[in-house]
């Protein structure tokens, strides 16, 4: 295999970020592009893009819905045109938020609880950096009630589903065609790899995607990971994910990648670095066999980890920091029900009297 040098996969990304986000900048008012040069001191690259995306559906409602801004365009529009948006204008967005066309030949564009809390969030912070700087007198924003989210249940394996899913993954292929069994023996150690490195770590599937070869070492039989933020962190894992990627670097000897992604670490059928949208398929594939009354995907097993790990240990500080999530509270809250139920069975450990 021809050494090539090594630009980490996170350093990729954040490259095409920057190169998409100054396209997106073209489309937008160009007062904006000061928000966003700011905002590359405290964001992502990722995050930013999704600013973008988000204000840009902003201008976009102004334009179609509000009278006000009728034949104007995104170019067009000033600071002072901010200043003119009202707290009903904002409110009026929100329920435009729900189901909308972007453009008249495009199909609805839906957004949940989670979507249009998400999208108010980019307002809001768009909106709080011209008032903070002064360029703007109002902010309407801030008087418009956010979103009420609903927590929703943590959709996780049981310890049966996750052994039922792994066994599938080892000898699914007894009852394929002699077609389909070879595509299976192409990718199962692969796929056996990076569930079980999933199931055993609960790190994202970006993280996961974003893999080098040279971010394993088996000596401490840990993974480096660049978590959200950019921050660098190791990730241990047992003895089981140990032989399932030892497994899978056997067969991944004989790939010859495409020229740029010799250093990544899984492969998809193309010999390209797989992507998120390949792992969720798989997933679902796998684990569409053993429930169907669960939708699980890379997060879901994310979960699966975490419950298994607060399970075990009762630490929820643990907990936070292996999965990498910057408040203990984020944390607390996908995982209140399961404190709960520690609570009550620790009523029916303490016995005052001995029974007759």
């Amino acid at each position: 295999m021809a050494d090539t040098k090594r630009i980490p996969y996170h350093e990729q990304r954040d490259m095409q970020n920057t190169l998409k986000l100054r396209e997106v900048l073209r489309t937008l008012p160009p007062f904006t592009k000061d928000f966003f040069r700011a905002a590359a001191n405290t964001n992502s690259t990722n995050t930013r893009i999704k600013y973008a995306y988000d204000i840009r559906i902003f201008f976009d409602f102004l334009l179609s819905e509000n009278p006000s801004f009728k034949n104007r365009s995104l170019q067009d529009f000033t600071l002072d045109d901010l200043d003119r948006i009202t707290a009903l204008d904002i409110e009026e967005y929100m329920d435009y938020l729900k189901a909308y066309k972007p453009s008249e030949n495009d199909n609805f564009v839906t957004n949940g609880e989670r979507g249009i809390k998400r999208k108010m969030s980019a307002l809001r912070t768009f909106y709080a950096y011209y008032y903070k700087h002064e360029l703007i007198r109002t902010n309407p924003t801030l008087l418009v009630d956010m979103p009420k989210q609903h927590e929703k249940e943590i959709v996780r394996l049981e310890s049966d589903e996750v052994a039922r899913l792994l066994d599938l993954i080892d000898h699914g292929g007894d009852s394929l065609s002699p077609h389909q069994r070879k595509y299976y023996e192409k990718t199962r150690t692969r796929d056996a790899a990076i569930i079980t490195l999933l199931l055993g770590t609960g790190i994202r599937v970006s993280e996961c995607v974003g893999l080098d070869i040279e971010d394993l070492d088996f000596n401490i039989n840990g993974i480096k990971v660049f978590r959200k933020g950019g921050n660098e962190m190791i990730v241990y894992f047992g003895d089981e994910v140990a032989q399932a990627l030892q497994a899978y670097l056997e067969d991944r000897k004989a790939i010859t990648p495409v020229a740029g992604h010799e250093h990544a670490l899984f492969y998809s059928n193309r010999r390209r670095r797989i992507n998120v949208k390949s792992v969720e398929n798989l997933v679902k594939k796998y684990a569409s066999q053993i429930t169907t009354t669960k939708k699980i995907t890379p997060h879901k097993l994310r979960s699966t980890y975490g419950t298994a790990l607060y399970q075990e240990t009762g630490d929820i500080y643990l907990v936070a920091d292996v999965l990498g999530h910057k408040d203990v509270n984020t944390t607390k809250r996908h995982y209140a029900a399961m404190s709960d139920q520690r609570r009550r069975s620790a009523a029916k450990a303490v016995h005052l009297r001995e029974p007759d």
